[in-house]
C-alpha cells in the first residue's frame, strides 16, 4: 500500500505543478522528496532555491546559519591537512550519516568526513516514508549522529567536527574563507538546477541518477524518475527567473571561473592543502561531476585541476558498511 500511495502522489504532483503558479504544495514537496532532488540541508536539491529548500524538507541556507555556522582562523591559521593529526583527539566510536546519496549538502558534510578519514556509516533515507528518521523532530538531511548525539545542517555539523578536531582554534575565521563558504551554499548552488534539468534529455540523466543512488522501491524509482524529470524541467525555467539566470551553462561556467579566480594561482583557496571553502565547494559539486553538465563545466572551464587535486587531497571515502 505504502508503495502504491508514494506513486500515487508523485503523478499527483506532476499534474499540480503544471497548474500551480506557486512551488511549495504538499504534493510537490513529495515529489521532491521522493525524487531526492537532494538538496538537503540548507536549500537547493539537486538544487533548489531557499524556499524549495524550506518547503521540501531541505535545511535552511547557508547564511541562516550566522556566525555560528563559521569555523574561525586568525591569518596564521594552519591548513586543514596539516591539523589532520589532531584527529587523534577526536576519536567518536560511531558516527552514522542519515543522507540522501545525491544531496549536495551530504555532499558536503562526507567530503569533510573523508578527508579527516573519519570512518562513518550511511543510513540512506527513503525521501517518500522517511522511515530512516522517524527517531528524530528534524525531517530533513543531512543528519550527523555521532557516539548519539544528533547534529544538523551540513555548515554547523562541519562546524563542530572542525572544532573537536581542533579544540585549541578559538580564533575568528578569515573573512576570505568566510566569504567563500556562504559563496557556495548561497551562489554556486542555485547555477546547479537549471544546469541539471536544462533540457529533457539531461533532466532524465538528473533522476537517473537520483534514484538510482537512492533508496527507492522498483516501483518508486521507475514513478519517480519519469515524473520527477518531466516536473523539474518545467520548475528549472522559474528558477531561471528567479535567479536572473538567462544561460544555464553561461551561469554555470561562470561560477566556476569565479572559483578558480579566487584561488589566485594557489592550489587550493587554503593554499597548499584544502580548508572549509575547498570543501564545501568540493561537496556540492561531486554529485553532478559525471553528469552532461559536471562534464561540460569541466571541459569549458578551468576547475578541472582544482576539482582533481580535490579527489587526490580528500581520498578514498572513510564510509564503512553498515
Amino acid at each position: 500500500m505504502r508503495r502504491v500511495n508514494g506513486a500515487a502522489l508523485l503523478s499527483r504532483a506532476v499534474v499540480c505543478m503544471g497548474s500551480s503558479t506557486a512551488v511549495g504544495g504538499t504534493t510537490q514537496q513529495r515529489l521532491v522528496q521522493a525524487a531526492m532532488l537532494s538538496t538537503c540541508s540548507n536549500s537547493n536539491p539537486l538544487w533548489f532555491t531557499q524556499r524549495l529548500g524550506d518547503h521540501f524538507g531541505l535545511s535552511k541556507p547557508y547564511v541562516a546559519c550566522g556566525a555560528g555556522g563559521h569555523v574561525c582562523f586568525s591569518s596564521n591559521a594552519t591548513p586543514l591537512a596539516q591539523e589532520v593529526h589532531a584527529q587523534d583527539k577526536f576519536l567518536p566510536k560511531d558516527v552514522e550519516l542519515y543522507q540522501y546519496e545525491a544531496c549536495p549538502f551530504c555532499n558536503k558534510v562526507r567530503a569533510f568526513l573523508d578527508y579527516y578519514k573519519i570512518p562513518y556509516k550511511v543510513m540512506e533515507v527513503n525521501p517518500i516514508s522517511k522511515k530512516e528518521i522517524k527517531w528524530s523532530d528534524y525531517k530533513k538531511v543531512p543528519i550527523l549522529k555521532v557516539d548519539g548525539e544528533q547534529m544538523v545542517d551540513s555548515s554547523v555539523i562541519i562546524d563542530k567536527l572542525f572544532q573537536r578536531i581542533n579544540p585549541e582554534n578559538n580564533v575568528v575565521n578569515g573573512e576570505e574563507e568566510k566569504k567563500w563558504r556562504g559563496w557556495v551554499d548561497n551562489h554556486l548552488v542555485h547555477v546547479l538546477s537549471p544546469n541539471i534539468y536544462r533540457t529533457a534529455s539531461e533532466a532524465l540523466e538528473s533522476f537517473d541518477y537520483i534514484t538510482s543512488h537512492g533508496n527507492f522501491s522498483l516501483y518508486e524509482r521507475i514513478v519517480a524518475k519519469y515524473t520527477g524529470a518531466a516536473a523539474m524541467y518545467f520548475v528549472s525555467k522559474k528558477l531561471k527567473k528567479k535567479h536572473n539566470i538567462t544561460d544555464e551553462r553561461a551561469a554555470l561556467y561562470e561560477a566556476a571561473e569565479t572559483w578558480v579566480d579566487a584561488l589566485k594561482g594557489r592550489q587550493f583557496l587554503g593554499g597548499s592543502n584544502p580548508n572549509l571553502a575547498d570543501l564545501a565547494a568540493f561537496g556540492v559539486l561531486r554529485p553532478i561531476r559525471h553528469l552532461k553538465s559536471g562534464k561540460d563545466m569541466v571541459e569549458n572551464t578551468r576547475i578541472g585541476e582544482w576539482y582533481t587535486r580535490m579527489e587526490s587531497s580528500v581520498g578514498e571515502s572513510a564510509r564503512i558498511e553498515a
